[in-house]
């Protein structure tokens, strides 16, 4: 028996595809995941630097927690949990009420806070989209140093076939 979807019921594909009337939510994330990637102290100058005059409060301190990591079998099939992952989070108010939130991979409270703050000025002006791009491609540069390593190590296994023992 094939179980089918009820009729309104979202599959994963779904959920998973952006709509094109979906383009800030698309590009928040762009933003959130390279701000998300990148080192502490990378951050940290950057607000130093630009934006040291800038009044804000934390919404949220920042708080480490556990989320679950779910994987698909062959990168497409059926979803299955992997396992746990360390991650702190953060949400800040600039002083004109702009409201920011990240999440980072491990427990570098000061880099979420940071993720946040630079969310919060996105939404608000988006002054820091040179800065972000800038990481993207340095983040997407170091991705295809790592992808040409990794294929320079690849080894194609093949079987020989000798004939018939008989």
């Amino acid at each position: 028996m094939t179980a089918h979807p009820a009729p309104n019921a979202k599959t994963d594909q779904d959920q998973n595809a952006s709509s094109p009337t979906d383009a800030k939510t698309a590009a928040r994330q762009k933003w959130m995941s390279v701000l998300a990637r990148t080192p502490r102290k990378r951050l940290e100058a950057k607000w130093s630097d630009t934006y040291s005059a800038e009044k804000w409060t934390h919404l949220r301190e920042p708080q480490i927690g556990m989320v679950m990591v779910r994987g698909r079998a062959g990168g497409a099939g059926q979803r299955f949990n992997l396992g746990e992952m360390t991650v702190t989070r953060c949400a800040v108010t600039l002083s004109d009420g702009t409201v920011g939130h990240s999440y980072v991979k491990g427990r570098d409270r000061v880099q979420a806070q940071y993720a946040a703050l630079f969310d919060a000025i996105m939404l608000r002006d988006g002054s820091a989209e040179t800065f972000i791009n800038d990481l993207a491609d340095e983040q997407a540069a170091r991705k295809r140093k790592h992808a040409r390593k990794v294929a320079a190590t690849k080894v194609d296994f093949f079987t020989l076939v000798r004939g018939e023992d008989e």
